[in-house]
């Protein structure tokens, strides 16, 4: 599994021959727009974790041109179904299992509406279980004693946590839920994209360390695999 940054919650998973692509904000990141043609990304799947428009913004334009499924809970899939795109509606609770892999629909505390105010159903994370590695996609989300639940079913190689603090969990409470997770592997994101969510990478970087965990902070466009 290739997993590839490219900023804010962005995320594309190279999963066996299948493409994944995560919360696409990309042309209105001031940090990922001059890096990033959304036209050259691809995607067979488009997985989006609630309706904010730094989770959905280019989800329209890269469906279009890739053909890509759209992945997410009821409200959101009908949403874009009633705009002709082909959908998979999943709601809290829920596992599904697509050609790259099982994927659960997970509990986020959140908001989630669409940039006109609309109602964009409850924000979500991903539990998705590949052929050899299994991935935790928490969206935007506050801790939770939910994410206690995850390693009761899947056993974690990697997960993937807001750590920018105001709107969603921080550095610290990160770290907690890395031990509700039980992965010390995070890759970090939700960070830096704007003033509120702005951090200091190396205090960051360091907290985890000295928990014994591993933090990455990737560059925009800048891949690991598992």
């Amino acid at each position: 599994m290739k997993i590839t940054f490219y900023g804010q919650n962005t995320l594309a998973l190279k999963i066996g021959e299948i493409n994944v692509l995560v919360d696409p904000f990309i042309t209105g990141n001031d940090l990922s727009k001059d890096k990033v043609d959304i036209m050259d990304l691809k995607a067979d799947y488009i997985l989006l974790t609630h309706a904010h428009q730094d989770h959905i913004l280019d989800a329209e334009a890269i469906a279009k041109n890739t053909g890509a499924v759209i992945v997410s809970n009821f409200e959101i899939a009908n949403h874009y179904e009633a705009k002709g795109f082909e959908v998979h509606p999943m709601n809290h609770g829920g596992s599904w299992d697509f050609e790259f892999g099982k994927v659960k629909y997970v509990n986020a505390i959140h908001t989630s509406s669409f940039p006109d105010g609309s109602y964009g159903g409850q924000p979500g994370g991903f539990v998705i279980e590949g052929e050899h590695k299994n991935v935790y996609i928490a969206g935007d989300t506050a801790l939770t004693m939910d994410m206690k639940l995850i390693p009761m079913q899947t056993k974690l190689d990697l997960a993937v946590l807001p750590i920018g603090d105001n709107f969603t969990m921080g550095v610290d409470d990160a770290i907690i839920a890395s031990d509700f997770i039980a992965c010390d592997k995070i890759l970090g994101c939700h960070y830096d994209t704007f003033g509120y969510i702005e951090i200091d990478h190396e205090e960051a970087k360091r907290k985890f360390y000295e928990k014994g965990k591993d933090l990455m902070l990737l560059d925009i466009g800048e891949a690991i695999e598992l």
